[in-house]
């Protein structure tokens, strides 16, 4: 049995009302896709972000009758215009295809990031066991990514880590293999939190992270800050990360497009001596050192 793929272009609709109808119509799954290859990172506390140019696609059994599935989303919406493509797909184990999409990946000299179904490359490295799918980081993107090399570049053991915006908690689990003593995982969202929860305990590190949201997170400093969320955010958060690195210990910020560094050297550099940026594609990483004093 074949299927049929109907692709709906969202420009001049709310890509959420399109899932429904597609749904409605007898669509079997919908997925929503990039249609311009943006980047979208970590989401603001109470937000749901999509692309501003999405495809939402409905995948039907190979004989639905797709001029009227068409003819139907255009009555409903009023649009007679909206632009659509209608493809055949062969029959196939579609779980494992997605699958094979996914394959182990290193990040610096020892540190891997593998889903459960793959055996861990190699014995002697530190590997993350982590699955892609909606928790909000699995190492593909290139801020997560800058971040993880860092960690791996950098002697953690005993240290202790603040992952500020864990999202899936990937560079808190990460931490506490590397030999992090302690990581306080911080996030707004409770699913994430949930996610992070689950993430360390499928890789026996649930005893050396502790789950906060913002505001139960204690007074303390750490030897790491990490942030990996958005430019916006961490101009806001300024001060309340440097109160979190202790005098001698290091800030990691990421999530940031190359022409938002310059704005964020220049706040960091009020509590930090910042090192040089290290940049991948569109995105930046920026580091630096907490002084003894400068509040």
């Amino acid at each position: 049995m074949g299927w049929l793929r109907i692709t709906l272009d969202s420009a001049s609709h709310d890509p959420e009302q399109l899932s429904e109808l597609l749904t409605a119509a007898g669509a079997v799954a919908v997925t929503l896709e990039d249609a311009a290859d943006q980047a979208v990172l970590e989401p603001l506390p109470g937000e749901t972000r999509l692309w501003s140019h999405t495809q939402v696609s409905g995948l039907f059994a190979a004989d639905a009758d797709s001029a009227a599935v068409i003819d139907h989303l255009r009555r409903t919406l009023a649009d007679p215009a909206l632009r659509t493509t209608v493809a055949a797909l062969e029959d196939q184990d579609w779980e494992r295809a997605w699958m094979d999409r996914f394959k182990p990946l290193r990040f610096g000299r020892r540190l891997w990031v593998c889903p459960h179904w793959h055996t861990p490359p190699s014995p002697d490295d530190v590997t993350v066991m982590l699955d892609p799918g909606l928790a909000f980081g699995t190492g593909t993107h290139p801020t997560t990514a800058l971040c993880l090399e860092w960690l791996d570049a950098h002697d953690l053991r005993n240290k202790t880590v603040v992952d500020y915006g864990c999202g899936s908690g990937i560079l808190a689990i990460a931490a506490a293999k590397l030999g992090a003593q302690q990581v306080w995982a911080v996030d707004y969202d409770p699913q994430a939190l949930t996610a992070t929860a689950n993430n360390a305990a499928a890789n026996a590190v649930d005893r050396q992270i502790s789950l906060h949201e913002p505001d139960s997170l204690p007074e303390m400093a750490v030897d790491i800050v990490l942030a990996n969320i958005l430019a916006g955010p961490l101009l806001e958060l300024a001060p309340r990360i440097a109160q979190l690195v202790r005098p001698g210990g290091y800030v990691v910020l990421s999530g940031i497009l190359l022409e938002q560094g310059p704005a964020l050297l220049e706040k960091y550099r009020i509590w930090f001596n910042m090192e040089p940026v290290a940049t991948r594609d569109e995105w930046a990483r920026l580091s630096g050192q907490r002084r003894g004093t400068g509040r």
